[in-house]
């Protein structure tokens, strides 16, 4: 188990963080850095929130491993888009998006599926987003 890795019970006690100790939580595990886009949180006008990779609309749970920091812009844009499309998105605009992190995520929150159950429709999402997400990967090297 490594540090980006909780063991279960911490999974759950941070599952039931309020949403201010989420975001620090996922800070110090991720850094202070939108995901998306890169902007710092010591911007002044950046406002970083918790963005769920795999959305609650497809099937994605309200975990911490299923959360990343992004700037409120990044996240409100990406709205109803998949995670593919909108790092498509914000790769045309030459944003500096952590693919690898978010690959690096999403193999988390698979794992942490597997221990925890359940989560039928977010497993299809994770496994199509991650071949298209691999893709993108691929461009960028």
């Amino acid at each position: 188990m490594t540090a980006s890795e909780p063991d279960s019970r911490a999974a759950v006690a941070t599952d039931r963080m309020d949403k201010r100790a989420r975001l620090k939580a996922i800070i110090e595990r991720d850094g202070a850095a939108c995901v998306y886009c890169g902007c710092d949180v010591g911007a002044p006008s950046t406002i970083l929130t918790t963005e769920h990779l795999v959305p609650r609309l497809k099937g994605g749970p309200s975990w911490f491993e299923n959360e990343v920091a992004a700037c409120k812009s990044c996240n409100q844009a990406r709205g109803h888009k998949s995670l593919g499309a909108w790092v498509e998105v914000c790769l045309s605009q030459g944003w500096p998006v952590q693919v690898t992190e978010i690959l690096r995520q999403l193999s988390t929150l698979s794992r942490a599926i597997e221990r925890r159950g359940g989560q039928r429709r977010a497993r299809r999402y994770i496994a199509s987003q991650r071949r298209r997400l691999l893709r993108l990967e691929d461009k960028c090297r």
